[in-house]
């Protein structure tokens, strides 16, 4: 544990980063800058980064007076933590009126302590599957090669060679391309929600743009088949799972799903069938679950309807829509995870805690991973017309009060394997 709080960082504009010792570092939650408590504080994961946050200074705590002031020095500075972990605080800064939006990434507070990058964060989940140092490019490459050749006419093993492996280092692809763990099935061009923070599509007139491009058609239950069977087959701890970051809705697509769940299951039952998805068809929902769909993640930013409906901005479906379909896969036996946007200032708002306690009784929820929210924070609470967050716990605490009423609900960060549903959850999965 840290003896004292570290010092804040700051970036010249042309791609170096100081440290400015006369100053402790913040962080953000809501709209506000806070002491953070030094027990806080981890080292910097390997694969995190730092980010310069220009037109933002920081707000730091004079180190002799104890009081907040600005680091004039140059612009502001954030991490980006790598997935498995969750962050605590986002970095504090104030805005300058000309600064441009941040792009779509997290923002995490940072700072410098004895010659080491640290972030007020806690590794939330073991599995190692999207660790930077697991990746081999080589190998990747190599899979690549041979699964195009074996595959040659499959459009989604060229979506995912091509565009996700090869261009954005899409771990997920990077992972089946290793013949291993979780294998992604793009499934659906089109969507039924405009999240304001869409990662594969965002509308001209926005400020920001998309992470990458959309799958731009719609897969066959044959090309789904053809290459999931033989990695459910091979695979360590294989899952397969619709709904990706480079699509739409999965489940607009669900008589395809459905189609290609059933056919999978003809060909072997190993493995885990996932769909990641904003759970807005309970419907479509109970029909996968009877064709034999293992587990569903929905994602949320907020357990309350007045900030989820203007954030997802849903077409044709309602919040109820989505409780409705955790509870169906319930009923199946099946595996319930939240995707859950962590944003400290609003996730962890005495609010939200009440709606997520209830949200986890109502459904039965089997897990809750804390991811953190890709988005920039006064552009996300713009957006939402918030001027006040209200009460807040800290995430931290959060996460305390909710695994002590709660204590079978797991943690984590990724949709759990088979064998780890059904088997030892502390020890079933990827390790190094």
């Amino acid at each position: 544990m840290l003896k004292q709080t570290p010092y804040i960082l700051y970036s010249d504009g042309k791609g170096n980063i100081f440290e400015d010792t006369t100053m402790h570092v913040t962080g953000r939650s809501g709209w506000d800058a806070w002491p953070v408590d030094p027990e806080e504080w981890i080292e910097l994961p390997d694969g995190g980064n730092l980010y310069e946050l220009p037109g933002r200074r920081g707000i730091g705590i004079n180190a002799k007076t104890g009081e907040m002031q600005l680091c004039e020095k140059g612009w502001a500075v954030a991490a980006f933590i790598p997935p498995a972990h969750t962050g605590f605080y986002l970095a504090a800064y104030e805005t300058m009126p000309d600064a441009p939006t941040l792009p779509l990434f997290c923002y995490t507070a940072v700072g410098w302590l004895d010659g080491k990058f640290y972030v007020p964060a806690t590794r939330i989940e073991s599995d190692i599957r999207q660790e930077c140092a697991g990746f081999d490019a080589k190998k990747v490459k190599q899979g690549v090669k041979q699964l195009m050749a074996a595959y040659p006419h499959n459009r989604l093993v060229q979506h995912l060679a091509e565009n996700c492996a090869l261009t954005y280092e899409c771990p997920a692809a990077r992972n089946y391309f290793m013949g291993r763990w979780e294998c992604p099935i793009p499934s659906s061009p089109a969507c039924n929600a405009n999240c304001i923070g869409c990662i594969s599509f965002q509308p001209e007139e926005e400020t920001i743009v998309s992470t990458q491009d959309r799958l731009r058609f719609k897969p066959t239950a044959e090309e789904i088949v053809e290459y999931t069977v033989p990695h459910l087959e091979s695979a360590p701890y294989p899952i397969v799972s619709f709904g990706q970051g480079c699509e739409g809705e999965p489940l607009l697509m669900w008589e395809t799903i459905r189609e290609s769940i059933k056919e999978i299951r003809k060909h072997t039952s190993k493995g885990s069938i996932n769909i990641n998805t904003n759970g807005s068809k309970p419907d479509a929902v109970r029909a996968l679950c009877e064709a034999g769909l293992n587990s569903i993640r929905v994602s949320l930013n907020s357990a309350q309807e007045r900030f989820y409906t203007p954030y997802y901005r849903p077409n044709n479906y309602v919040f109820q829509d989505i409780i409705e379909s955790l509870k169906v896969v319930r009923e199946f036996g099946g595996w319930t995870s939240i995707n859950y946007f962590v944003f400290p200032g609003m996730t962890d708002s005495v609010e939200e805690y009440e709606a997520l306690r209830s949200l986890i009784r109502e459904t039965g929820l089997n897990m809750i991973q804390w991811r953190n929210f890709n988005i920039d924070p006064d552009w996300y609470l713009g957006k939402l017309g918030l001027t006040e967050t209200g009460e807040c716990m800290g995430v931290k605490q959060l996460q305390e009060l909710i695994h002590e009423e709660f204590p079978d609900l797991k943690f984590g960060y990724f949709n759990p394997p088979m064998e780890r549903i059904k088997g030892d959850y502390l020890n079933d999965f990827a390790h190094h």
